[in-house]
């Protein structure tokens, strides 16, 4: 069994229409509810040995957000700005096996609507993810050169910053 941990990036600021899409940080919201949701993380016991993120920076400094709450490995991919479903688990099985197979928890950090497109295909489950959501999904896999988009998994938790006292 392997767990996969899906967040989406923190609030960006659009502040600066003149600022590309990619190059987009967060806002002030985004900067609080970044730490929020990695305390979460740490309290659920959701510790990612790897967390791969998209270089987007508003997603970068979400995931390191994450990494400095948990611990997580950091590998920044550009692959997962706003890619779909088989995109995002292709990257993933490529980082891991370059990396570490072992691993049993792997966070994803990246963008709608891929993100909700993935927990959808996984776990049969279409839910909303604002800025900032965690969900956590459960894999019926050995290894992570398993998944794929056939793969059906359970959707375990479900965590929104608007939730968090």
């Amino acid at each position: 069994m392997k767990t996969l941990l899906v967040l989406r990036h923190a609030k960006s600021n659009w502040d600066d229409s003149a600022a590309k899409d990619h190059e987009r940080p967060l806002n002030a919201r985004g900067e609080r509810d970044a730490p929020r949701m990695g305390q979460l993380a740490r309290d659920e016991q959701l510790r990612p040995e790897l967390i791969v993120s998209s270089d987007a920076v508003r997603a970068r400094m979400t995931a390191c957000a994450m990494a400095d709450a948990t611990g997580g490995q950091l590998l920044l991919d550009p692959r997962l700005y706003h890619a779909g479903p088989t995109d995002i688990l292709a990257a993933l099985r490529s980082v891991i096996e370059q990396n570490v197979e072992n691993v049993a928890t792997v966070m994803i950090v990246g963008h709608n609507p891929g993100l909700e497109e993935l927990i959808a295909r996984l776990t049969g489950e279409r839910e909303d993810l604002p800025t900032c959501a965690l969900a956590q999904i459960a894999l019926p896999i050995d290894r992570w050169s398993d998944l794929d988009i056939s793969t059906r998994g359970t959707l375990v938790g479900l965590w929104r910053p608007k939730d968090l006292r």
